[in-house]
């Protein structure tokens, strides 16, 4: 599975960016989609996840309700959107795939996701 993530760029806080991931794999619907992103001098954290399904989502504590994450599998394709941007979401965004095999509707972990995409570059000025 080949994942580009595109949608990054350089914002105001305050401002919106929505990022988006897509998917070359056919089965798409198959995959639990995550975002990750990783700042300068941190490690790569959890950001939100889609279940295989669409119909879960999760998010972490420090989104406070404003991202949305969601998935279109008519164009293999997921979406985060990021509205209230503060200047401690500047990071690099990675999106992240992983096909759902269990019971469980998403995972927050890195290590649970077999593949990924490049990243995307978001800035936010204070």
């Amino acid at each position: 599975v080949q994942l580009q993530a595109s949608g990054g760029g350089l914002v105001q806080a305050g401002g919106s960016l929505r990022l988006s991931c897509a998917a070359s794999e056919r089965t798409f619907s198959r995959y639990i989609m995550a975002w990750f992103r990783q700042a300068p001098g941190k490690e790569r954290e959890f950001v939100a996840v889609v279940s295989s399904t669409g119909g879960s989502a999760y998010y972490a504590d420090f989104v406070e309700g404003r991202f949305t994450c969601s998935r279109d599998d008519a164009e293999n394709t997921v979406s985060l959107q990021m509205n209230s941007l503060k200047s401690e979401d500047t990071a690099v965004y990675y999106c992240a795939a992983k096909i759902s095999t269990s019971g469980y509707s998403y995972y927050i972990r890195a290590a649970a996701y077999t593949y990924w995409g490049q990243g995307t570059q978001v800035t936010v000025s204070r």
